[in-house]
């Protein structure tokens, strides 16, 4: 797995002058760009793809009018996500309609792509996370999701740099994180039947009662995963004593949303538990919110002790 986290964001412009510019910002900043087809957009935006920005042209409409019509759309399917113009004369939005810049967040000419690249750092990977943390994660949650499926192989995607606020799945599991160095939560999100599939494979077909036993089990992986978080990262450190600022949670089942409180980009993972003789696969998703403290200068990854001791590295005296 690779620790340096990746952002998926759609491109939007067809520029052919421009594209081996913006093809190579990507590839320098760990971006995932995305092209779709325009009579495809909206729905693609109403899925449960993960984006962390748009980056949009301003002649992507094919007029001004056209173009500004599209970005007011996307900014009503997908408001969380960040969209930064290109513009064809001047880095500005002063000149633009109201109802424009309200929806844009900035801009930059394919001239300075200097400038882009402040953009990206600004809004895109606003947090930093230390390798050994999003490292560490994969190796926690890997290890816990081994020993509860045992007989099923346990894969880690490259984790993703998102912003939107989407909810995958029917069942997901909040937890709380505190130290000195992060306040937020952890939410694990997985599908209902393909977890009941695995718990018992001879169900019968009328089995909504069993819901709880999913909920149970999320419950359990949750919980394994916290307590090994707190034992490898947070130790006996407790979250400082001036920090007891809380904001609501927001969940919308209906439209699959779920909003706490901040503008901050979220550390996705994503999990594959598979059986390849019998063709079978389920994904647990993983998203880490640090939206009430973040402060990864004081970040420490605490050592095992034991298991130094086991590996020759340390001797006991």
């Amino acid at each position: 797995m690779n620790e340096k986290p990746v952002c998926k964001v759609l491109v939007l412009d067809d520029s052919p002058d421009h594209a081996e510019a913006l093809k190579r910002i990507c590839d320098d900043n760990h971006l995932v760009g995305l092209k779709v087809r325009k009579n495809r957009l909206m729905s693609v935006l109403r899925s449960n793809i993960d984006l962390g920005a748009i980056l949009f042209a301003d002649d992507y409409g094919g007029s001004a009018e056209a173009s500004a019509e599209i970005a007011l759309k996307i900014h009503a399917v997908r408001p969380e996500l960040p969209i930064i113009i290109r513009r064809q004369r001047a880095a500005t939005l002063d000149d633009l309609p109201e109802s424009m810049r309200r929806v844009l967040c900035a801009a930059y000419v394919g001239s300075d792509m200097a400038l882009l690249q402040q953009l990206i750092d600004q809004y895109i990977f606003s947090l930093e996370y230390p390798n050994a943390l999003v490292r560490g994660i994969a190796e926690i949650t890997e290890t816990v999701l081994a020993g509860q499926f045992r007989n099923l192989a346990v894969t880690c995607d490259t984790p993703t740099i998102v912003r939107d606020r989407i909810i995958f799945s029917e069942v997901f599991s909040l937890i709380p994180l505190e130290s000195n160095w992060c306040r937020g939560y952890m939410m694990l999100q997985s599908e209902e039947d393909p977890i009941l599939d695995l718990l018992d494979e001879d169900r019968p077909a009328d089995s909504s009662g069993d819901f709880r036993l999913v909920n149970s089990l999320l419950g359990e992986i949750t919980n394994l995963i916290w307590g090994s978080f707190r034992n490898r990262f947070v130790g006996a450190a407790a979250a400082s004593s001036n920090s007891h600022v809380q904001v609501p949670l927001v969940v919308n089942h209906k439209h699959k949303y779920i909003s706490f409180g901040t503008e901050n980009p979220q550390l996705c993972f994503c999990y594959t538990l598979s059986d390849e003789d019998a063709g079978f696969s389920v994904k647990l998703y993983q998203r880490f919110i640090f939206n009430l403290s973040w402060s990864p200068e004081d970040f420490k990854e605490i050592e095992d002790i034991d298991e130094m001791v086991e590996s020759g590295e340390l001797e006991l005296f």
